[in-house]
């Protein structure tokens, strides 16, 4: 298992090198900062003498290499727009974002797995064929258009929920919550449900799938025989043997959630990492795009590695196919 743990970490290692050359070249390709930055009645040696501060006059290689140095020290360079450290101004959008992928992965899979258990359990009941139609909607419904729709149903028509911003938080060890309001949690519930509509028809079609699978095996029909009542051979068996995919898909959605929650940041107006880049992008903030794209690749890499390492806690054979 050591073994094993040092090689992903070096291939982890060698991944964020690559990804960070790949991302700065990019990034650095994309429109000339320097045109927002300044007025463009500004003479040519107040351009000159600001493209020299922000180090835009040497070679693409030497930005790079420099970016490499400042990245190992923790220092992902100051934003151009807001003038202040990159990294805090990320982490300080982080826990919104945090918040509301971990809100909508849980709904995705604490609904959605139940749900594909009783479909894959009674396939031909009509209950089982409108969740599997349920979760049809889910793959193909574009996320703005449902978002809006809420927006329009439960805000504007029933009143009943906020349509934007975060709303109240709590700090807890200096880190704002919404959650842990109950006014900050009526302002979670629409943005999560949006965002967790596509990772609930996957674990439902998962669940459904594994479990079909499953109840044909010789596992089931010897627990049968055993005398074993049909729940206890859902938790135990059946959930315990589709547990592995489910797990694979869950790291990895709330990875994708994180990088990629821009749409529901930008239509419920949630101040977190999403809304951010999409700022930065329309107004060239390079440092700023660099470091989301290195932390989104970066929070890939560990949650990756957290799903492998859960596969020997989850199947036995792993662990002694490794011991051997």
């Amino acid at each position: 298992m050591l073994g094993f743990i040092i090689q992903r970490l070096l291939q982890s290692v060698g991944v964020m090198l690559a990804m960070s050359a790949l991302v700065f070249i990019g990034v650095y390709a994309i429109g000339n900062p320097i045109d927002v930055l300044i007025s463009p009645d500004a003479t040519q040696d107040i351009r000159e003498d600001t493209i020299r501060r922000y180090g835009l006059d040497l070679p693409l290689w030497q930005q790079y290499f420099a970016f490499l140095g400042r990245l190992l020290s923790g220092d992902f360079g100051r934003s151009l727009v807001f003038d202040i450290p990159v990294l805090e101004l990320v982490l300080a959008r982080l826990p919104a974002t945090l918040e509301l992928a971990l809100a909508s992965v849980l709904i995705g899979a604490f609904i959605g797995i139940p749900l594909g258990i009783y479909a894959g359990y009674r396939p031909d009941a009509v209950s089982s064929r409108a969740i599997m139609a349920v979760s049809v909607l889910g793959f193909s419904v574009p996320t703005f258009w449902v978002g809006l729709l809420l927006i329009l149903t439960f805000a504007v028509n029933l009143g009943w929920l906020p349509a934007g911003d975060r709303g109240p938080t709590v700090e807890v060890f200096g880190i704002g919550w919404s959650f842990l309001t109950a006014e900050g949690l009526t302002f979670l519930i629409l943005p999560a449900l949006n965002l967790s509509l596509f990772k609930l028809a996957m674990m439902i079609r998962l669940a459904r799938a594994g479990t079909r699978e499953i109840m044909l095996t010789d596992t089931v029909k010897f627990a049968r025989a055993a005398g074993l009542s049909e729940f206890t051979i859902l938790r135990r068996h059946v959930l315990r043997l589709i547990s592995i995919p489910l797990v694979t898909v869950f790291g990895l959605e709330f990875a994708s959630t994180l990088a990629f929650a821009v749409v529901t940041e930008t239509i419920f107006s949630w101040p977190g990492v999403g809304k951010l880049i999409i700022d930065s992008i329309t107004s060239l903030d390079r440092p700023v795009m660099v470091a989301y794209l290195v932390l989104v690749a970066f929070f890939f890499v560990v949650i990756n590695l957290v799903v492998d390492l859960s596969y020997a806690l989850l199947d036995p054979r792993l662990r002694r196919g490794r011991a051997a």
